[in-house]
This record gives structure tokens, sequence and C-alpha cells, in this order.
């Protein structure tokens, strides 16, 4: 068991989320940001399967075949896309689906995969490695389809034009309608970036 490594872990995540959400004017949410990380049935079970290079939550589907502390975090954070999950009223979408994720939560959401993403890979991090580590998972095959574009758009745009390019970006596009963010933005357009 590690305590304290697994609270600054997650202390260290928790921060630099919160700075990147600051950095797009999402100040709530990055002081909000996963809080219920500190919460007994998070904590405990990240002090049990801490590893510092990965996920506790991966540790414990192994050892127990399910992460309690995941399905508790999950269904209490909004930049989850497991969060947007409910099942389908539309007669041609039988079982769940994924509903579309209001854009707010899509770039914490962002933030939170790129801070992951330096905190677990350290000094070996490459911008590439979020949009990768999206592609592996399993998030394309359940998410809403244009919440998914949107993400891939984001990810996409970070490997090709990095950090400040897709900050300078997102804040920009909070500004607009949520409704409109599976369309190219008036950013973009005037920026001439080509991604698909």
């Amino acid at each position: 068991m590690n305590i304290l490594g697994h609270f600054k872990t997650i202390t260290k995540h928790k921060l630099l989320v919160a700075k990147g959400c600051f950095r797009l004017g999402l100040y709530y949410q990055g002081i909000m940001h996963d809080m219920s990380k500190y919460s007994p049935t998070e904590f405990i079970p990240g002090v049990i399967y801490y590893q510092g290079t990965a996920s506790p939550n991966n540790r414990e589907r192994l050892k127990k075949g399910v992460s309690m502390a995941w399905l508790h975090h999950k269904g209490r954070n909004k930049h989850h896309f497991e969060y947007w999950i409910d099942y389908s009223l539309d007669p041609s979408k039988k079982g769940l689906v994924g509903m579309k994720i209001p854009k707010k939560y899509m770039a914490e959401m962002f933030v939170d995969r790129i801070s992951a993403g330096k905190i677990y890979n350290g000094k070996k991090f490459k911008k590439e490695d979020p949009l990768k580590y999206f592609e592996h998972g399993i998030g394309g095959s359940i998410m809403n389809e244009a919440s998914r574009k949107y993400l891939t758009r984001l990810l996409v745009m970070y490997a090709k034009k990095g950090e400040d390019y897709t900050f300078c970006y997102l804040k920009a596009d909070l500004k607009r309608d949520i409704s409109g963010y599976d369309k190219i933005s008036p950013f973009e357009k005037t920026n001439t970036i080509h991604i698909k």
C-alpha cells in the first residue's frame, strides 16, 4: 500500500487539470475536478492498487473482476463519457447508447486526458500519446458519435499543432453554442487548419 504515492499522484493530476481548466475559463470545473477520488470509496482502492505509472482502477479490475472505485467515479464525474451512457428510446437503437456530452465537459475530458498522459508517462510524454490512447480504448465504440468526433478533433489538433494552439482554439470554441460542436468553428476556418 502506498498512501503518500497515491495522494501525490491524484493531487498532481488534479492540479494539472485545474491549471488547464483555468486556462479555458472553466474555474469551477478546475476546482472540483476529481474531488470524488478523495472519498473513501475511491481513495482506499487507489492506495491498495497503486501503481504510479497506470490507473489503480485497472489493477483493481484484474484482481477483482470489477473496479468499484471506477464505478463510483464515473457516476459522479461528468467529464467521463461513461457518465453519459443511457438506454435509448429510439426504436432503431436498442440497448445502451452514448448521449451527446455538453461542450464544457468535453473540454474538461480533453484536459483530463492530456494531464493523465503527462502524469503517467512523465518525461516520456509525447503530444501524440493522448490520441493513441483514445484510439486504442473503448471510447470510440460507445461514445455519442458527435462527442467522439469532437474529442478526436481536439486530440488530433493537439498532436499536430501542439498545446498552445489547441487551448486557444478550445477557449474560443467554448464560447459557441453547444449544439454546434460537431461543425467546423470559425477559429478553424480562419486559421486554415485541416483536421480530419
